[in-house]
């Protein structure tokens, strides 16, 4: 294909699917049990200077836990995927995680309003930093999971940010139509939040995945969190459901209102109050750092945060909302 022009936008990984399949080939695919904690798995399969990917979208099913951990560990060094990234984002800026990112989404909290430290940040000179759309990070995972080294498409052509982008347009050998090849992007490591999973792996979700089914498939490892772990037999029971098989999964974590602050479908929602205390305090850069001591590094684990902020009192009367939201749709559905 002859290449018309190419962004200048840096490419963090390598889309050679070839590289990709030597690490899966070797990946161990027994169904063995994989139940850790969330501690564990942070510490075995997240490394400094690895590539990150978090799933959910926008503030809903995002592994928060996950986020906390990496902080605490003090991971550094990383690169991070932007995909439709919110609180997460804003986590792992509060830590300075990552220091290059892959950008369609980042910094805002949607209705909320804009991350004052992830915007610091970003503004600091310490991220580089590759933009694309939401549709492009998709369409990159999407061919990594298809064990391709790019995937052609109609878009950004004539934008700026196809100018900053590390995709390519080219001319289409069957009509000669311009088209936009998105490489792969293929994450050294993944974190899911999902509705249930067995000890295997298995996972179900419920409601909206967007490209988790793609980011699962792409990466080189992968940690589950679930809010319930559920039996085998339960999983085998009704296989179409099983959206992540286990043979891609290297950890599972039951962490119940693991999602939160943010909402989980059919399970609970957002915590307003408490994303809303996030992006006040951290106007203040002092209270910033105090904030993030009593919720992230004075903490031991998950389950003390939650508790440092309402407790089964709050997460109840979340759980209760998003209830009720459901039974309205319901409702108007069948009117």
């Amino acid at each position: 294909m002859d290449v018309v022009k190419r962004g200048k936008g840096e490419l963090f990984t390598s889309p050679d699917p070839d590289v990709a399949r030597e690490f899966f080939r070797a990946k161990n695919k027994a169904l063995v049990a994989k139940v850790m904690t969330v501690q564990e798995a942070v510490r075995r399969f997240v490394h400094d200077g690895d590539y990150l990917a978090i799933g959910g979208f926008g503030a809903n099913r995002i592994p928060t836990a996950v986020c906390h951990e990496i902080v605490r560990q003090k991971r550094r060094g990383m690169g991070f995927l932007g995909h439709t990234s919110t609180h997460d984002f804003q986590i792992l800026a509060a830590g300075e995680v990552f220091d290059r990112c892959d950008v369609a989404y980042v910094v805002g909290l949607e209705a909320r309003g804009l991350s004052p430290n992830a915007r610091r940040y970003m503004e600091s000179g310490k991220v580089r930093v590759t933009e694309n759309s939401n549709y492009g990070l998709s369409l990159r995972l999407k061919a990594a999971a298809m064990g391709l080294p790019f995937l052609p498409a109609r878009h950004l052509m004539g934008t700026d940010t196809f100018e900053k982008s590390p995709a390519s347009i080219v001319t289409c050998p069957y009509t000669a139509r311009k088209l936009v090849l998105q490489p792969a992007v293929y994450p050294d490591v993944a974190a899911i939040h999902v509705h249930e999973a067995d000890v295997f792996g298995n996972c179900r979700i419920r409601g909206i995945h967007i490209s988790d089914l793609d980011l699962a498939r792409a990466s080189r490892r992968l940690i589950i969190t679930c809010e319930r772990l559920v039996h085998s037999d339960e999983i085998r029971s009704d296989p179409t459901r099983t959206l992540i098989p286990y043979y891609l999964v290297d950890a599972v974590c039951e962490v119940r209102y693991g999602g939160y602050p943010g909402c989980m479908a059919h399970e609970y929602f957002s915590d307003e109050e408490h994303l809303r205390k996030w992006l006040e305090v951290e106007r203040d850069p002092e209270a910033f750092a105090a904030f993030l001591q009593a919720n992230i590094y004075g903490v031991s684990d998950f389950w003390e945060y939650l508790e440092r902020n309402g407790g089964m009192r709050k997460l109840t009367r979340l759980r209760r909302m998003e209830l009720r939201i459901r039974a309205r749709e319901e409702d108007h559905g069948q009117a």
